[in-house]
Formats: structure tokens, sequence, C-alpha cells
């Protein structure tokens, strides 16, 4: 009895724990609210421009300001952006993460300072005095939680900002973490149509649908479109045939984005275990009732009803249930521990998941139920025994019946059927994960290539020539440390998806007047920085120094964008593009490799390489990059005393310029595969789960056939019965066991499997080759598991078989 409960329990909570731990995630994550008043109200305002292919083009200022002043169908609406700043004069210089937003943000999500006061229209007006509202634990950090912050100054890019507010400690924004928030300072004459480079929030008024609020956000785009004016070579009929729309949504869909499918799937392989478990234990349920017979039977008899017996039988195993559930919840409470350690960045809401009401709710639900599910079993089987032969039972003369076997066989197959379906599903997932693996990133050796983001503000270096210089200056002293081959300058670190899209405009190419051509990246990058990633060189030349100071017309773009417009890449090199129609044309002079900048299960984005400096660009009279990555292709990267040497020489040329972003181009490699690996980890260890479950099931049910069958085989012995034939009877009733749990769960993972599709990467969700190694593979463990016990088999006595009862 006590080593029964042990094994049941134990199993149970296995099962019960790890669903558990999965509906924790899925609680905090998809179910819980957001915790802000009314968060049912609360929208993202996007928009779409199906014209041009743009199913999320986020949100403009031109649309701001009109939704602002016009829609009746918001209480209000905010602007908002991430952003990073420099903050010095408090110990070292450290670059901060901070949100600009309009002053209705703060207000729209409920938040009351815990000191100050939030923005106000003043604060947000361009004519303002500059103010910052710190987040509760940036002022922890820094100021001590000392409530006489409010009132000094803070210098943010190297200009003072008053500090007039502190937000609670349970305020979160969305799922940022900045250290604080800034108004945006728009100025209503610079505003202009386009620039869709922002993100909205907008309070839906009282008894507003979403549905109302999109027509009354759509009502107001052309008004929009008709007030204010265009960037030089643009004009409103581009934003008409792009099919500008508002494409608002609930802010908590936008907040979790498509991560629901991925923790639905793996909620649903974690049920499966359970299952199995439910299963494991019903089969143990099953032989321990068989040997109560004759007490069920004799309980019968004294007048005892069926119902009273199966209410007994389904107590003991709802309790065995809530046991599990218990020990499941501790398991379960590890669990989450490391699931939220090793959970992808790109994973919402981490800081909500917990073990909370809902969820210990949820434990005893699956607990009872389980116990109702595997207790039913022996209780339709065994409730009604015969009596005469239940009070006889145990006699020489009582063989065993196929009958008395036939459930404990069929809960075999429902577990290797299982387990199939799970197996699949992991093979499937170790199959993307290495053609993730082989897919070329468009650079060479990530491992080697060191990392960091510098930024230096206007009011440090107010001249564009200037900050370039400081920033090559930077870059020589870098790549004169001992181990560096190379150091090379860009806008954005590779595969972060952080670059700007936008229109270009190819010289010998015809555009009509009002439709915008595709959108592609654009980065900046100074001399060197395509060798130092290793990019290949596909055609014409790299940038010089001398061309970038110079401020000339060149440029580059990728492979990709030269074959689709010109077919061949070393026919682009010569070719001219430009950014607006009116802006001047600049010469193609190399064409690089291209670079799966999204991640490796994206195709590689067609993409304009323009110069860190440049002349009338984008409407401005000098374009400048202030902010700019660092890449430093070295074999000592990731080492602490080599981010120590690139740190002394940075501040060699600036002491004020903190290094941000510090990684390797492996780790940034590693993010862009982290959902992938985050599936293929939870789904291998519930396959694994599936599998031990399955085997121990398998094995079970052999083990207890040998053991009632100790007198058939004493007699097959006695008659000359060698080891291997007695061996191979009951190996083969295991394998076909397990063969028949096979073809039934091929039959299942076909269609099951289908709702991995979206998470799969050059790989069928019907990929024979996964579906016949899992089969043979599960075979093979069966029929281990089965030749176990039956090697017991054949050092059976004969002459104490023989007197078995």
């Amino acid at each position: 009895m006590p080593l029964f409960t042990v094994v049941s329990v134990a199993t149970l909570a296995i099962g019960i724990g790890a669903n558990t731990a999965i509906f924790s995630v899925i609680e905090g994550v998809l179910l819980k609210p957001l915790p802000y008043p009314h968060p049912d109200r609360l929208v993202d305002v996007d928009h779409s421009a199906t014209g041009i292919g743009i199913a999320h083009g986020g949100a403009a200022p031109f649309l701001y300001a009109i939704y602002r002043e016009q829609a009746r169908s918001f209480e209000d609406v905010g602007l908002w952006v991430n952003d990073t700043a420099s903050v010095t004069g408090r110990a070292e210089p450290e670059e901060v993460v901070c949100i600009a937003v309009t002053d209705g943000i703060l207000p729209l999500l409920g938040a009351r300072p815990a000191l100050g006061r939030v923005f106000t229209r003043e604060d947000d007006s361009p004519g303002g005095a500059e103010t910052v509202v710190l987040s509760h634990g940036y002022w922890q950090t820094k100021f001590g939680g000392d409530a006489g912050a409010i009132g000094q100054s803070l210098i943010v890019d190297g200009r003072p900002r008053e500090i007039i507010g502190v937000l609670p400690e349970s305020f979160r924004f969305l799922d940022r973490k900045p250290a604080f928030f800034k108004p945006m300072r728009l100025d209503p004459a610079k505003i202009y149509l386009g620039n869709f480079s922002f993100s909205a929030i907008a309070r839906l008024a009282p008894g507003v649908t979403l549905a109302k609020a999109n027509a009354d956000a759509a009502r107001l785009v052309p008004i929009a479109l008709e007030r204010y004016p265009s960037y030089p070579g643009f004009n409103p009929k581009m934003f008409v045939e792009a099919r500008l729309t508002p494409a608002l949504r609930p802010l908590k869909d936008q907040l979790i984005g498509d991560v629901g499918g991925v923790l639905w799937v793996l909620m649903g392989t974690i049920a499966l275990v359970l299952l199995i478990a439910c299963a494991n234990v019903a089969n143990l349920l099953l032989v321990r009732a068989e040997g109560r017979q004759q007490e069920l039977a004799i309980r019968a008899a004294l007048g005892a009803g069926w119902p009273q017996i199966a209410r007994e039988l389904l107590l003991e195993s709802v309790t065995l249930g809530v046991l599990g559930g218990v020990l499941g919840l501790g398991l379960a409470a590890a669990a989450l521990r490391v699931l939220v350690a090793v959970a992808p960045a790109s994973l919402p809401r981490l800081d909500e998941i917990g073990i909370d009401a809902p969820v210990l709710a949820f434990t005893l639900a699956i607990s009872i139920v389980a116990g109702l599910l595997f207790g039913l079993i022996p209780v339709i089987k065994y409730v009604r025994p015969q009596l005469a032969g239940s009070l006889r039972a145990g006699g020489r003369t009582i063989s065993q019946s196929k009958e008395r076997h036939r459930a404990r066989n069929t809960l075999v197959i429902v577990q290797v059927a299982l387990a199939m379906v799970l197996l699949v599903g992991s093979g499937l997932m170790i199959r993307t994960f290495q053609a993730l693996r082989r897919v070329n990133p468009g650079f060479s050796k990530p491992e080697e290539v060191q990392t960091l983001r510098l930024y230096i503000p206007e009011a440090q270096v107010p001249d564009p020539a200037q900050t370039i210089r400081m920033e090559q200056s930077i870059a020589d002293r870098i790549a004169a440390i001992p181990g560096v081959s190379s150091v090379g300058i860009t806008s954005d670190v590779p595969m972060l998806s952080s670059g700007r899209r936008d229109a270009v405009f190819a010289e010998d190419h015809v555009y009509a007047e009002s439709k915008i051509p595709p959108l592609r990246r654009f980065r900046f990058v100074a001399p060197g920085a395509r060798a130092t990633l290793g990019v290949p060189l596909i055609a014409g030349r790299d940038l010089t120094w001398e061309e970038v100071y110079d401020k000339r017309p060149v440029v580059m773009v990728s492979e990709n964008l030269a074959r689709e417009l010109w077919q061949d890449p070393s026919a682009a090199v010569g070719k001219r593009i430009r950014d607006t129609p009116t802006a001047p044309w600049r010469e193609i002079v190399g064409v690089v490799g291209d670079e799966r900048d999204d991640g490796v299960n994206q195709p590689a984005p067609a993409t304009v390489f323009w110069p860190v400096l440049m002349s009338d660009f984008s409407g401005d009279a000098v374009s400048v990059r202030r902010t700019v990555v660092y890449l430093v292709r070295s074999r000592r990267t990731g080492s602490s005393g080599f981010i120590d040497e690139i740190g002394r020489a940075v501040w060699a040329v600036n002491p004020n310029l903190p290094l941000a972003s510090v990684r390797t181009l492996q780790d940034v490699y590693r993010q862009s595969m982290a959902r992938t690996s985050f599936t293929l980890v939870m789904l291998a260890i519930a396959g694994a789960m599936a599998l031990l479950l399955g085997v121990a099931g398998v094995y079970g049910v052999i083990a207890y056939s040998v053991s009632q069958r100790t007198r058939e085989i004493g007699i097959r012995i006695a008659l000359g019965a060698r080891g291997g034939e007695v061996t191979r009877l009951f190996v083969g009733h295991g394998v076909r066991l397990a063969a028949i749990g096979v073809a039934c769960g091929l039959a299942a993972a076909v269609v099951v499997t289908r709702l991995l599709s979206s998470l799969l990467f050059n790989v069928s969700a019907a990929d024979p080759l996964t579906y016949v190694a899992v089969a043979f593979g599960l075979a093979a463990a069966a029929a281990l598991a089965s030749y176990v016990p039956a090697r017991h088999a054949t050092a059976v006595d004969p002459v104490h078989a023989l007197r078995a009862e």
C-alpha cells in the first residue's frame, strides 16, 4: 500500500505540476488583465497600409494631433516612443532606457505619482521647461529613495532636466522598464505627413466599441491628409494610394503579440503528459482492484450497495489526485523559477507570472478531474463483480482470462499513442532548430564580434563632422587594443530588426506620382563595417572615409535589392538612387551580401547602406548618426578584461560617453532563435516525460503478465520450452501493444502537429523522416521495456511454478 501510494502520487505530481507551471505562464501572460483602470477600454492606435503591404505601421504625429483634437470615440490619446539617453553628473556616465511621451500617456494608464506630479501640456510644449519623471526603481537606485529628488536636476544628453515626479513601485509601462519618462514636446509647425515611427495608446469613451472607434478614426484620416504638409517630393495622394487605414486593437493584444499560439501549443502538449500519467495510475489501480475482488464481493454480500463501493473507490482515487496536486504545486513553484529564467526575453509580462488564486483553483480542478478520470476505469470494470467467481478467486484452477488483460492493454496503447504524438512534435522542433542553425545569417563567426552602442549628444559635440571624427577616433583607439583585428561602425546591431524602413527611388525606373515605392531597410554605416562583420562584397567597393567627410553622394545596397532592380549585382554599380523624389541622386559604389536582419527564420530584407554623414537627406541639410554601434572583431570577445579595455579606449576620447548594450553578436544570434529554442526545450521535456511514462506502462503490463502467468511459464519450461521462446512470447506481447499504440499515435500526430506549422522552419508538419525515426525509436524502447521482465520469466523454477496459486 505505501509503495502504491508513493508511485501513484509521484506520477500524478509530475503531470499536474507540469500543467500548473505552464498554466501559470498562460494565466500571467494571456489571461490576466492589464494592471490599469478599465483595461478593456485601452487600445493600441495602429495603422495599416495595405496598398504597400504594411499590416502594422504604427502611429504618426500628424494622426495623433488630429485624433486628439477631433476624435469622438476617445477620452484621450497619447503618443510614445522608446528611446535611450546618456546620463552624466552622477558617478560614471551611463546610458539608460527612457520613454518619450506626450502629456496624455501617463494619465491614460492611471499613473498617479508617488511623489510630485506627471507632465502637463505646458511640459509637453516645445517652449516649456525640460522635465523628467523617474520610475520608482531608478529613483531608489540613483537617489536612495530620497523625497528631496523632486526639484533636482538630472543631466540627460548633456542638458539639465528638472525632476518633477516619481512613479509608484506598482506602475508598469506595458513590458518596458525605463529609467524615466521625458516629454515628447512635438512642435506643431514641424509635423508632416508620414513619420510612422511612434506608438499610440487611446482610452475609449464609455460605451464605445472597437469597430466604432475604428470608423471614427477612419473619418479623420482624410482630414489629416489635407491639413498637414508632405515631405518634399511626397504628396497626400501617395497615402491615399497606400490605403492608409486605422487598425485599432486592444492594448493587451498589441502587448502579447503572437506568443499566444506558442503557449497554447505547450499547454496542449503538457496536458497530454497528464493524460499519460492518469493512464499509468489507472493501470496501477486496475492491478490493485483485481487483488481486492474478494474483499469487494464480501462487502457486497454483507449488504454494501454498489453505489457506496463506487463512491469509496472514487474517493480513494480523488484523494490520490489531490495529494498529487499538492506535491505537483510544489514542483510547479520550483519549475516556474527555471521556466522564467530560460524563457525568451521576447515573452511578455514575465513579471506577472506566479502562483496566485486562479492558478491554485486550476491545480485543484485538474487534481480532482484527474482523480475521477483514472478512478472511473477500475470502478467501471469491477464495480459489479461476479460474486461467486470472486469468492472462489485465487484457486489454482482459475486462469487469467483475456478479458482481465484488455483494460490494461488498452491503457498502455493509449499511453504509447500519446507519447508518439509528443515525440513527433519534439522531433519536428529539433529538425526546425537544425534547419535554422544551417541558415547563413549573412555574417561570419559571430562569436568573435563584440558589439556596443554609443551616443554622442549634440549638447556635447554640436558639429556633425566633428561627431563623426570623434566616432572614428574611438574606433581607432579600440583597434589598437591587443587582439582586435578590425572595428566597424554602423547604426544598428544586425538581427535586431530595429532599422528604419523607407522608400527608395532608382534613377532608371519610372514611378507613378501617387504611388509610394516598396519600403526598404535603411542602415547607416562607416567604412569597414562590412569587413568587420564578415559580409561578402559582391560587386564594387566599400565606402571611404574621404567620401564620408566630403559628404559625397555615394551609397551601397544589398545583393537582393540589386537583383530586384537590375537583375545582376554588378549592373547595380554606378546606378543612382535617392530617398525622396526631390533628394539628390547618390551613386551605388558597392553591392554587399544579404543579411538575415529580422532573424534567420525570416528572408533577408532588401537594404540600403547610407553613409553615417550626408547632406540633404530626409529633409535635413546635414544628416549625422549620433547613436552608433561599434563592431569589434577579436578572439577576446565576452571577457570582462576585454570590455574594460574597450571602455578605457572610449573614455580616453570622451569620458562622458557611457557604453550600452554590450554583448557579442553570438548572443544576438541566439536571441533571434530564443523562441524556437524555448519551444524546443519545453516540447523535449514533455516528450521525455511521455516516453518515460509510456515505457513504464509497457514494463508494468509485461511484468504483471509474467507474475500472473507463472504456472503457465513453469508448465512450458517443464515441457521443454527454451528460454528464448519464453522471452519472445512476452517481448512479442509488448511490441504488439507498442505497434498498435504507434499506429494510433501516427494517425493522431498527422492531425495534431498541424498546430505546430507556424513554429516550423523548412520542415513539413508531416515530415516522414521524423515520423519514421520516432516510430522506430518508440518501438525499440517498448521492446527493451518488455525484454527486462521477459528475461525474469526464463528464470522461473518449474517445480515452484507448478505449486504457485
